[in-house]
């Protein structure tokens, strides 16, 4: 971690990449919008900082991406963006209220018209400097936050302190009002823009698709249950351990579940998982494959995508990636929120993309998984254009682009000078 007094001055080291002024934006007026985020990896947050930025710059306005780096930061600046290193993922307190000065010099200097937080660390710096600077102040949700105690309440209320409050679903939307009721007013819902594109499983070469199959571990005519996301507790990784030993007994075979996430330093937590790995007598059937670098690929040998997340998640792409890949999803409902997917009891076996439990139920998630396995080929690919049609028309990246767009101008419009 940098030293106070190389972070102190990081963006001024970085003036000489302020990327050229972008051409002039439809209406006349060019938007200076700073974007703090904790990380640019490859959480929803992450991939949300560069679509925003993909976004403004299109348009011919001004992102500024203040972070703590990642691997996204190449894209950002491809992307036409401004990317601002510093210690904004931290909580650290002290921390917090030097990055809160660095902010509000940094609002000054580039006279910023929006400050938008996706995250809580980050949000605290940014909102107190945005209300130094006197200028708007937006966050975004993309997930519940549990509120175990009146510290992390506080913690959390950050998020319902600004000019609009953006839900990426309705589900989402709904939480926060029953939560926070005084913010009923300010709330956006606004959904993440999804390029379905993106996902072709037509685009996939077999030369790829080996190389995954490889990677795993995996036969030619092995069954693969993918299992993207980080290697936090939340989303409950032990679980699906769990309900692979369920299957094993159950008699299923010809099957492995590959976890493609990075623990990103959660070290500890994937040692307890691979522990259980072992007394759960799993270790043929369960893969830590680590992040993939081929999403597309790695959804393109699946036979089916799982997400057992014991936290509300709001709207995760990967969902969305995998029914774009064409392929069936078993969901948790704190995963996959009522808009995310098409399944029973709300629509019918000819209509569904996949099947949803509830969140911790083990064999539930096992019936759900066995059930899908059982089908044949023909039966889960059939499933898998459903997926593929209903995202296809699901997120119309423009619409969602022209609704932020206005929200920002909207809010600078009315800025008192």
């Amino acid at each position: 971690m940098p030293d106070s007094s190389t972070a102190t001055h990081r963006f001024s080291e970085t003036s000489s990449d302020v990327p050229a002024p972008p051409p002039d934006p439809e209406g006349g007026r060019r938007l200076t919008v700073l974007i703090a985020v904790p990380m640019l990896e490859s959480g929803a947050a992450d991939l949300n900082a560069l679509a925003l930025t993909t976004c403004l710059a299109r348009h011919g306005h001004r992102p500024i991406v203040v972070s703590q780096g990642g691997r996204l930061v190449p894209q950002i600046r491809a992307a036409g963006g401004e990317v601002v290193e510093m210690e904004v993922a931290s909580r650290n307190p002290y921390r917090m209220f030097g990055c809160m000065k660095r902010l509000s010099r940094l609002i000054a200097e580039r006279n910023c018209d929006v400050v938008h937080a996706l995250g809580r660390a980050p949000g605290w710096s940014a909102y107190f400097a945005a209300r130094a600077q006197r200028r708007p102040f937006v966050t975004t949700w993309f997930k519940g936050f549990r509120e175990q105690n009146y510290l992390k309440r506080l913690y959390n209320s950050v998020m319902v302190r600004g000019a609009r409050v953006i839900a990426t679903s309705e589900d989402l939307a709904e939480l926060i009002r029953d939560r926070y009721p005084a913010a009923r007013n300010r709330i956006a819902t606004l959904p993440i823009a999804f390029d379905a594109a993106a996902f072709n499983p037509d685009h996939v070469t077999a030369e790829r698709i080996a190389r995954i199959r490889h990677a795993f571990g995996a036969g030619p005519e092995t069954r693969v249950i993918l299992a993207p996301g980080r290697m936090v507790r939340r989303k409950g990784h032990a679980l699906i351990v769990k309900a692979a030993a369920l299957l094993k007994a159950a008699g299923i075979t010809d099957f492995l579940i590959a976890f493609t996430g990075e623990d990103q330093g959660h070290t500890h937590f994937t040692a307890e998982l691979w522990d259980l790995v072992l007394a759960t007598d799993t270790t043929d059937v369960i893969r830590f494959a680590g992040l993939s670098d081929d999403l597309p690929a790695a959804l393109a040998v699946a036979a089916v995508a799982v997400f057992a997340s014991t936290q509300s998640e709001g709207t995760p792409r990967t969902i969305l990636a995998a029914q774009a890949m064409g392929v069936p999803v078993v969901a948790s409902d704190l995963a996959a929120g009522s808009g995310m997917m098409l399944a029973p009891p709300a629509f019918g076996d000819d209509r569904m993309t996949g099947l949803r439990f509830p969140s911790g139920d083990i064999e539930a998630m096992a019936a759900a998984l066995t059930r899908l396995l059982q089908l044949s080929p023909a039966e889960r690919r059939a499933i898998g254009a459903r997926g593929r049609a209903w995202v296809s028309d699901l997120r119309d990246s423009a619409t969602v682009a022209e609704q932020t767009l206005r929200l920002y101008m909207e809010l600078a419009s009315a800025r008192t000078p």
